[in-house]
């Protein structure tokens, strides 16, 4: 049952119940309307119609805990990592203090005008407020709230103005000198642009894993970190990639013929495709050796291949410069499903339409 008493002119509190805790207590849901009594009669009808009964006291840190159990065995070890990272975050401010049943909009935009005064960068801002959502949505599935507050939350991202693109002509200077950086770099950064593919991705490919013309991308190197205090240490792992995907990716001949050689020399003493040992390279190797060649091009490192996709195309390099880089990716993962050969295609397809709109 809903009770409705007006607090002065225009506002009005509208009260719920919403079950018991643990201690048996009841628990209500109080909410403040602004505006005329029907307004304020839909939200108690709204409340009804859906109460958190099993909410009951349950703050926002016990909301993030439970949701990290049911989700923690779908993430990948970074994934991992970095959710725990944001969700302690979260936890850490008064937010997570609050009860999930009486959470509101207003609770969530002053926790985001919070972050910004302390200096929290944006991307940050964004990654704790995803998991905060997603948090939230969980809850609505078991029925602790009847809607999410972070989703009607007003988080805009703030106006910055687009990176610098590498042009053509610089990436084939990084190219030039990749070679002069390590005898696998250019490898590293030609298979790094025709496939997309992470650094941890690049890190964890075996010689077997390239098949003819075919590569397969199915893992990544993860570095985690075990023990607690002196014995704490570091541990390369061999895991599934970060979204879980395995892909083929059909490779260009001139890509191919240039591997080749390379594996018929390296493979016997180095299964893994860049590392000079048996065991697994670092990602942050192949981060090296990017910045070294970069550097040896002489290529300012404020550049970046940003709303852009760098290929190796038919033996010629090709930037893709599109509005928005999420399409592109899309549409290379539904050209892998089905097409022989999907890289092509999609240079292919976006090449015909930057001809056109040039026209």
């Amino acid at each position: 049952m809903a009770t409705i008493r007006q607090r002065k002119r225009g506002v009005w509190e509208v009260r719920v119940f919403a079950g018991r805790d643990a201690q048996d207590k009841p628990v209500q849901i109080s909410r403040t309307v602004h505006g005329g009594k029907k307004d304020a009669e839909k939200v108690a009808n709204e409340l009804e119609m859906r109460p958190s009964r099993q909410a009951g006291r349950r703050t926002v840190e016990d909301l993030l805990h439970e949701w990290r159990d049911l989700r923690a065995a779908s993430w990948a070890p970074y994934t991992r990592r970095d959710q725990e990272t944001r969700a302690r975050s979260i936890v850490a401010d008064r937010i997570g203090k609050i009860p999930v049943a009486r959470l509101q909009v207003t609770d969530i935009d002053q926790w985001i005008v919070r972050m910004r005064k302390a200096g929290t960068g944006e991307g940050s801002i964004r990654n704790q407020t995803q998991v905060l959502r997603s948090a939230l949505s969980q809850a609505m599935r078991w029925g602790w709230i009847s809607q999410n507050p972070a989703s009607q939350a007003s988080y805009q991202r703030p106006k910055r103005t687009d990176r610098d693109v590498m042009s053509v002509e610089e990436v084939q200077k990084v190219l030039a000198v990749a070679a002069d950086v390590h005898e696998m770099a250019l490898a590293a950064l030609r298979l790094a642009a025709i496939t997309g593919a992470r650094r941890a991705e690049l890190a964890a490919l075996r010689w077997a894993d390239l098949d003819g013309g075919v590569l397969k991308i199915d893992s990544a190197i993860s570095i985690v970190r075990e023990g607690q205090g002196d014995d704490r240490r570091s541990v390369m792992r061999d895991d599934p990639t970060k979204t879980g995907d395995r892909r083929r990716v059909t490779l260009d001949p001139d890509t191919v013929a240039m591997l080749e050689p390379l594996r018929q020399k390296r493979e016997r003493y180095a299964p893994w495709m860049f590392s000079d040992t048996e065991t697994a390279p670092p990602p942050d190797r192949l981060g090296y050796w990017w910045s070294r060649c970069r550097k040896l091009a002489g290529i300012d490192p404020g550049r970046h291949v940003a709303k852009a996709l760098t290929l190796i195309w038919r033996g010629q390099t090709v930037v893709l410069r599109v509005g928005n880089l999420v399409d592109l990716m899309d549409l290379l993962r539904r050209l892998n499903k089905k097409r022989a050969n999907p890289i092509n295609d999609c240079v292919d397809f976006f090449l015909g339409k930057i001809g056109k709109d040039r026209n």
